[in-house]
């Protein structure tokens, strides 16, 4: 290589000789330049290669001088003889021309002179202004400016301002440019306003995005606590969790199994706001405008800004509530927008401040109760609120993180709480609804022992006696009790899952879960058994099996008692513990299928009663009772049977009730203000039908009466009729107003109507007719009688 390369020097050098011999000595620069501009030292190598040249030259020179000595000595003689001439000429030539020519190159001399002082002056002041044209030109600026290099900028136009101008100030154009720099720097502001405003639009669509990252962590932050607490709790070790808010790593220890031993150790680098958004246009403006001395003014323009976009963030979709995806999407965009303040607050002086974050952060907490407000006052899906739950104190506990005060949005969900009992008993009562239209209100048949414990197991039912009887048998309450049973507490999971992560005690989840219990079944429940009971197609034989399973399910509000005291460990001894009103309300229940029982029953004994067709006019009676009295009666002999199940005292009131009722339909029978005639023949037959009531209620066909209670019903009809049967007025009238009255039951008024319905109004087909024949003094005696008892009428009325 080094061969070549002095191979191709040498080549070069006698190149640049043969031109330099070949050439004008005007147009020798370049090309001795071009020997500099080449490798090192070639200059000295071209000079050796020169000095070389011109000794060859020389000597070439020699042995031509050598060859042409004589004629050169024959040429001096002849400039020799030459001058003689010449001096001849000069003595004839003027020497005012000679005076003209050193003047004219005297003046040349001078100007050449001026231009060389004015060269000299040009190139001092031109060293003065090359440090602001060319290192920092205005062109230069421009560029920095264009490559967003704003700050280099700024100290470029301040050198200008400070170090170079002034040292050319009287120069037209550092005049120009000290003129430019204050609308460069507004160019500056402008374009890193310019970029704010693209970051503020940027952080305003992607807020959603940090919203979720920030609130996906804190889920996963607080399910690892929780794994953390529950392993503790069992006696495991854990590592500790260091948490900055998402600001720094987290280590999480993750347990596998306790019997090899080993340990997982995962470092997971949880990705912040900074990760997720550039903020140097932030920086870089707040830094622009800092330098320029307008710092006030962005950190005014910048809240201002952040107010509307935290209104706008804090608006509502119209149909948020419908699905959980447009509460998520409301939240992570609330979260967002204050994870980026808080970055701002901690990454920049003054830029905002706390108390700026505190009053965005009031108006914010007040605009988003009053949204949650309203809408979820709209959903009534429980699965819903609770997500919409789920999703608030995931929301609460990662805003809580960045500290943010949070206690009105815990406050917030007990009104959430109540919303959500109220979609909880909404859904149960249709739920009961249902059971109940499905329920065939029968016994429940166990045909096997397997059977059996099902339904046990299903619903806490022991009684010795059916237990020792053989397969297959019956239990006294119908499906739906078990049923029943079983969804109560189902809602007591459901109530439950709503006071998870509430940061509430144990006590207060209790209470919690026994309040909302008892609406279920104070309300709930007992709304859909009222209803129940109401329907007209419950007959007698459903209520009364209403009556057994309400008292069924009555005995077993103990065992949800238990239940929740399981679920929440708080002894149902604690002063404060809320007791469950089931017993109330089943009562309540009972009372009402009581009620409907006895409605129920007069109301079929008003049936029977109206296909009664008496001929009132009859001469004597058939002899025997009337065929809808003896329908009437095995009816209510079969209806008691039934009510074998029922508490004795029901039976009792229920029996009790329907014989009063029928006395005084066939009381009211007779006193009928539309029968107007009414023959001896007619209250014999009546009274043979008397006769069989009177013999029903005897037969006692519910048990517990004493001696013949029941029959004191009927007590009324017995001696009003007997008073007729026998015609014992003068006894009645003799012991009237005494307590020993045989007819003490017998009123006046009613005496007075069926006798006046007896009584000879007409002399076509008189009933008393006979007497007129027979007796005309018994009919004396019976106007008698009427206008006696007319006076006790009278004098009862006054």
């Amino acid at each position: 290589m080094a061969e070549n390369e002095t191979l191709e020097c040498i080549t070069e050098h006698e190149r640049i000789l043969q031109e330099i011999e070949s050439t004008d000595t005007a147009c020798v620069g370049p090309t001795l330049r071009s020997i500099y501009d080449d490798q090192p030292n070639a200059h000295k190598r071209f000079m050796e290669k020169l000095d070389a040249r011109i000794r060859n030259h020389d000597r070439e020179i020699e042995k031509m001088c050598n060859f042409h000595h004589q004629g050169f000595v024959d040429a001096i003689t002849e400039l020799l003889k030459v001058r003689i001439d010449a001096e001849k000429l000069m003595v004839r030539d003027h020497p005012k021309d000679d005076y003209r020519t050193v003047t004219a190159q005297t003046e040349e001399v001078i100007c050449c002179r001026i231009q060389q002082r004015n060269m000299a002056t040009t190139v001092e002041k031109l060293q003065l202004c090359i440090p602001g044209t060319t290192a920092v030109c205005v062109p230069s600026v421009g560029c920095t400016i264009c490559f967003c290099r704003y700050y280099a900028a700024l100290k470029t136009m301040e050198q200008l301002e400070k170090v170079y101008i002034p040292r050319v100030s009287q120069y037209r154009f550092c005049q120009i440019m000290a003129e430019n720099l204050p609308r460069l720097r507004e160019e500056i502001k402008e374009i890193s306003m310019s970029d704010l405003k693209d970051f503020l639009e940027s952080i305003r669509k992607h807020s959603d995005k940090v919203g979720e990252t920030a609130m996906r962590q804190a889920q996963q932050h607080r399910t690892f606590n929780s794994a953390i607490a529950k392993q503790a709790s069992m006696g495991h070790y854990t590592k500790p969790v260091y948490s900055l808010n998402g600001r720094t790593h987290t280590h999480n220890g993750l347990m596998i199994d306790d019997n090899t031993g080993d340990e997982d150790e995962a470092d997971e680098e949880i990705l912040t706001a900074q990760d997720l958004v550039d903020f140097s246009p932030v920086y870089r403006c707040l830094h622009i405008y800092t330098v320029l001395g307008d710092r006030e003014t962005f950190e005014s323009y910048y809240r201002k800004q952040r107010k509307k976009q935290a209104r706008l963030v804090l608006q509502p979709q119209a149909n948020m509530h419908e699905t959980v995806e447009g509460y998520r999407k409301y939240f992570n965009q609330i979260v967002g927008f204050f994870v980026v303040e808080d970055h701002i607050l901690n990454a920049t002086q003054g830029l905002v401040t706390r108390a700026f974050t505190d009053e965005l952060w009031n108006m914010a907490l007040s605009k988003i109760i009053a949204v949650l407000r309203t809408h979820s006052s709209y959903c009534d899906d429980p699965d819903l609120v609770l997500e919409l739950k789920n999703l608030i104190v995931i929301f609460a506990d990662t805003l809580q993180d960045y500290g943010f005060p949070v206690n009105r949005l815990f406050d917030l969900l007990f009104e959430v709480r109540d919303q959500y009992n109220e979609t909880l008993l909404k859904k149960w009562a249709l739920v009961f609804r249902e059971i109940f239209e499905l329920d065939n209100y029968s016994p429940i048949p166990v045909e096997t022992e397997d059977e059996y414990k099902l339904v046990v197991s299903r619903f806490p039912f022991h009684d010795a006696e059916i237990e020792k009887q053989d397969f297959p048998k019956k239990l006294p309450m119908s499906q739906s009790v078990p049923q029943i049973y079983t969804q109560v507490k189902e809602f007591i999971y459901a109530s439950l899952k709503f006071s998870e992560s509430l940061h509430r005690s144990s006590t207060e989840i209790d209470d919690m879960l026994r309040k909302s219990t008892n609406l279920l079944l104070t309300r709930t429940l007992s709304s859909c058994l009222q209803n129940l009971i109401k329907k007209p197609h419950i007959g007698l034989t459903e209520l009364v099996q209403i009556i057994i399973n309400t008292t069924h399910l009555e005995q077993a509000c103990r065992y949800l008692e238990e239940f929740i005291t399981n679920i929440t460990n708080v002894s149902p001894e604690t002063v404060h513990t809320t007791r469950l009103y089931g017993l109330s309300t089943f009562k309540d229940a009972r009372h009402a299928a009581e009620g409907e029982i006895y409605t129920k029953l007069n109301q079929k004994i008003d049936e029977f009663i109206q296909l009664a067709d008496y001929e009132w006019g009859m001469a004597e009676s058939d002899g025997r009772a009337s065929g809808y009295l003896m329908d009437l009666i095995n009816f209510l002999r079969s209806t008691f049977q039934v009510f074998t199940h029922l508490p004795g005292k029901v039976a009792q009131t229920a029996c009790m009730s329907a014989c009063k009722h029928l006395s005084t339909s066939l009381m009211q029978m007779l006193l009928d203000t539309e029968l107007k005639q009414i023959s001896m023949g007619a209250i014999q037959q009546f009274n043979l039908d008397v006769i069989q009531c009177e013999l029903f209620a005897s037969s006692e066909p519910v048990p517990g009466f004493q001696g013949d209670t029941l029959q004191l019903a009927f007590i009324d009809l017995r001696q009003l009729l007997d008073l007729f049967m026998v015609w014992d007025w003068s006894t009645y009238l003799a012991d009237y107003g005494q307590p020993t009255s045989k007819y003490l039951r017998v009123n006046p008024a009613t005496a007075l109507a069926l006798l006046e319905k007896m009584k000879d109004t007409s002399k076509k087909n008189n009933i008393f007719s006979q007497f007129r024949k027979n007796d005309r003094d018994k009919q004396k005696l019976i106007e008698t009688v009427v206008k006696q008892l007319r006076s006790l009428v009278n004098g009862m009325s006054s």
